[in-house]
Order: C-alpha cells, then sequence, then structure tokens
C-alpha cells in the first residue's frame, strides 16, 4: 500500500493553517480505532506499541517498559491498520533508541510498507530522575531519537516529533521536522489514565515556550499539543485560545481510550436497565 507522499500532507496542513481550522491527529491502537478517527475526519494517524497496549487495558506508559519490541509491534500494526485507511496518512511510531536497529534499512522498511511519516514514541523523553540521566550515559539518549528525525527527514518522511521541552525543539527543528508535537506527559483521566499532571495553565505556558524556541530556528515550524491535563475538546479549545502559534491537537488516550470506555460502560448500562 502506498504511502502519502510526505510534500501533499504539508500542502494540506499549510492550507488549514492559513484557513485557520486547526490540524487534529490521532493514535490509534487497532483497526476500528483508525478506521473510526478516519470516518471522523481526523488528518494524521500514528500508531505504536503503547496504543495496542493501551486499547489492552494497561496504562500507556506499558510502551515504554520492556514488555515488547516496539518496532516490530508497530510493524505488526501496520497490516491491521493501513488497508482500512487508505486515505489517511499513517504515521509509525519509531523506538529511536533500540540499539539492534540499523535505522536506515528499518526507515525503508516503514516507508515500503505504506507509512507516510515517523513520530519518535517509545521516547526517553518520557523518563527523569537518574533512571533518564544514566540512559543519557549510557547510549540511549534523546539525541538518537533527534538523528533518526534527520534520517526520516532526508528519506522524504514526514516526521511529527514529540518535545518535552524549549530544547528538545531546537534540536528537533534543525533536524527537519514537519510538526512538533509539545507533550505534556501521560494523559489525564479515565480508568487507566494519569492521576498526577500538570495544570492546564502551566501547560499553556510550556507550550508557548517550546513554541518560540522552535520558531527562533524556522518560523514556518507547525506545532500541535498532547498529552498531560489536555484531555477533552474544551481543553484543547482552551490551549488553542491562548496559544497563538499552536496549530493543532494530537490525542492518543483522548482520541480512543476515553471514548471508548465511556460509550462501552453506557451501553452497558443501558441494557443492564432493560426489564422484563
Amino acid at each position: 500500500m502506498p504511502s502519502i507522499p510526505r510534500a501533499e500532507i504539508l500542502k494540506k496542513f499549510r492550507k488549514m493553517i492559513a484557513d485557520k481550522h486547526p490540524i487534529i491527529g490521532g493514535g490509534a491502537g487497532t483497526g476500528l480505532s483508525a478506521k473510526c478517527e478516519a470516518a471522523g475526519g481526523i488528518d494524521l494517524i500514528v500508531i505504536y506499541n503503547s496504543g495496542r497496549y493501551r486499547m489492552a487495558g494497561r496504562g500507556s506508559l506499558a510502551g515504554v517498559l520492556a514488555y515488547g519490541n516496539a518496532n516490530q509491534i508497530v510493524m505488526d500494526m501496520a497490516r491491521e491498520v493501513l488497508p482500512v485507511v487508505p486515505h489517511t496518512p499513517v504515521l509509525a511510531g519509531v523506538c529511536g533508541t533500540d540499539p539492534f536497529v540499523d535505522f536506515d534499512v528499518f526507515l525503508d522498511d516503514v516507508k515500503r510498507v505504506g507509512f507516510s511519516g515517523i513520530q519518535n514514541f517509545p521516547t526517553v523523553g518520557l523518563i527523569d530522575g537518574n533512571f533518564r540521566r544514566n540512559l543519557e550515559e549510557t547510549g540511549m539518549s534523546y539525541a538518537l531519537e533527534v538523528d533518526v528525525v534527520a534520517r526520516a527527514h532526508k528519506k522524504d518522511l514526514l516526521t511529527t516529533p514529540y518535545v518535552f521541552d524549549a530544547e528538545q525543539a531546537r534540536d528537533m527543528t534543525r533536524a527537519g521536522a514537519d510538526v512538533l508535537v509539545a507533550h505534556m506527559g501521560l494523559t489525564s483521566g479515565g480508568a487507566i489514565g494519569a492521576g498526577t499532571t500538570m495544570t492546564l495553565e502551566d501547560s499553556i505556558t510550556l507550550i508557548n515556550e517550546i513554541s518560540e524556541a522552535a520558531r527562533s530556528i524556522r518560523p514556518d515550524i507547525m506545532l500541535l499539543c498532547h498529552g498531560g491535563p489536555i484531555a477533552m475538546p474544551d481543553d484543547a479549545q482552551k490551549v488553542l485560545d491562548h496559544c497563538p502559534d499552536c496549530h493543532g491537537f494530537y490525542g492518543a488516550s483522548s482520541m480512543e481510550r476515553l471514548p471508548v470506555e465511556v460509550a462501552l460502560t453506557e451501553q452497558t448500562r443501558r441494557f443492564k436497565a432493560m426489564k422484563r
């Protein structure tokens, strides 16, 4: 299945920005999730190992732990997702710190099977403290994720990396990233969402810092917001209202887990409420 050309996607996104229409991306852990998102008009779908874990009822952070081969999982998911959304760009979550992968070969495979681009996931950007410092010291650093984005850019794949602070925003912009996704942490809410997140106001401040840093390198960089307290449409709207250089929203749990939790629970309750 052919990928959608990067230039075609960017042309669409530039027009959306000019017309003041937010760009909406979403994660998909199943073919049905992807199909429903496409039916709802989504602009971009990303699949990665956390989507599979999330829709199996496990927390999204399972994706950064040693429960499976992240890069192999995303290639397995391709067979389920890509055929059902042929007209929507689908990106692969790529674990750029995997020391057992030749990324020039792997990125060629990603494009060959029909992915239109990549995102850096699992990402060490979600890890902090001594563990993060030790990862950086022992050769499993965020810089490797920047390198993979640069390699993907040279192969004309769309790149939409997660960034967590201003420095990472500058690094990914220099690497040629097309769309930065300002990551505010694990999404809150629902049965397996985060209980500890920053405030929406703090997220707005950080998103503006990330945007300013990126635009200092390349003024035409695109930016989406994601995660933490930005869980529902009203949250995302507040961010867009207060972040003039944020061009849209990327939802993972927000786009598939939270709606499914609500819909299935409510439907079951309605059936249980029937009378004889």
